[in-house]
């Protein structure tokens, strides 16, 4: 790496979202520093899908080829390590890594993505990502028509398993204690055959990941090939909102149409601002929040 420390953008995050907007940037002829500590969240799921010439492909290849092709544009480059601040002084923001390493930048990209709140059900954490799964459009169609377990309550729990009918008819909706699904609810998920399960989960019986079984409190066992739940998420970096930067009511990062938040400079994209959360996405708003800050780096200096 060479000794300059000050650049146009620096991008905080070095996976899909941030390697993309880095791509934009560099194809725009952006001084762009892209700090990543090397911890995705997909880090455990053996496939990516539903990413069009990418299907099927693993994670940490896309994510190697995205790195490599970035590299080609001179004007990018790259720094693994932590961030650990970030400063807004007089027209500049200032960004300091876990040994002490400081850079200087105009604008800041914060594609950090979220952090996911395993439950405490033993096997749960081993089995993430793997078998149990978050989203039927990435793996929905590799487990059709399989025995499937939605864990999820109410009104959630009810959309969600309506969801995953489409991709199998062997469903049941484990509400993993007393149910709060309205009586219409029930009776329209009877209609569907799709069974409804209250008692509480102690575990998952798994090997390498993928499930087998789940083992309830009252030991009694229900064999399963794929569980979809929602887990709650939390910011994956939290200088965003150290720094001012407001959150949706979901706890994503707020931002207007061009991936700006509402402090001035700085820009967000990727899981950390995205609902469905998937490469595409990610990809996607990358991109996006790329091209947005060249056009402002473009009216800034245009005057």
């Amino acid at each position: 790496m060479t000794e300059r420390k000050h650049f146009e953008v620096i991008v905080v995050g070095g996976s899909y979202s941030g390697l993309s907007a880095a791509m934009s940037l560099g194809r725009s002829l952006r001084h762009v520093l892209v700090i990543d500590s090397g911890w995705p969240c997909n880090r455990q799921t053996p496939h990516s899908h539903n990413f069009i010439t990418q299907d099927g492909e693993k994670p940490a290849v896309i994510s190697a080829l995205a790195k490599e092709q970035v590299a080609l544009y001179e004007t990018v480059q790259f720094y693994n390590g932590l961030v650990v601040q970030v400063l807004e002084k007089e027209s500049k923001f200032e960004v300091k890594t876990e040994v002490g390493t400081v850079f200087t930048a105009k604008k800041i990209l914060f594609a950090t993505g979220v952090k996911d709140l395993i439950p405490a059900i033993d096997g749960f954490a081993e089995c993430w990502g793997i078998s149990v799964l978050h989203c039927p459009y990435c793996h929905g169609y590799e487990v059709k028509g399989e025995k499937t377990a939605v864990i999820a309550n109410g009104d959630l729990g009810f959309e969600y398993v309506k969801l995953i009918s489409n991709w199998t008819s062997e469903l049941s909706l484990l509400t993993n204690g007393e149910s709060t699904l309205s009586a219409a609810q029930n009776e329209l998920l009877q209609k569907h055959e799709i069974k409804v399960i209250d008692d509480e989960i102690d575990l998952f019986l798994h090997v390498n990941g993928s499930i087998r079984e789940i083992v309830f409190k009252n030991k009694s066992k229900m064999e399963v090939k794929a569980v979809y739940s929602k887990v709650p998420v939390v910011q994956h970096c939290l200088l965003p909102e150290a720094l001012g930067c407001e959150l949706t009511e979901q706890g994503l990062l707020k931002v207007d149409l061009f991936q700006r938040t509402n402090v001035p400079g700085i820009y967000a994209s990727g899981d950390n601002t995205i609902q469905a959360r998937s490469v595409a996405m990610a990809v996607s708003s990358g991109s996006f929040a790329g091209a947005s800050i060249n056009r402002e780096l473009i009216d800034e200096s245009f005057v």
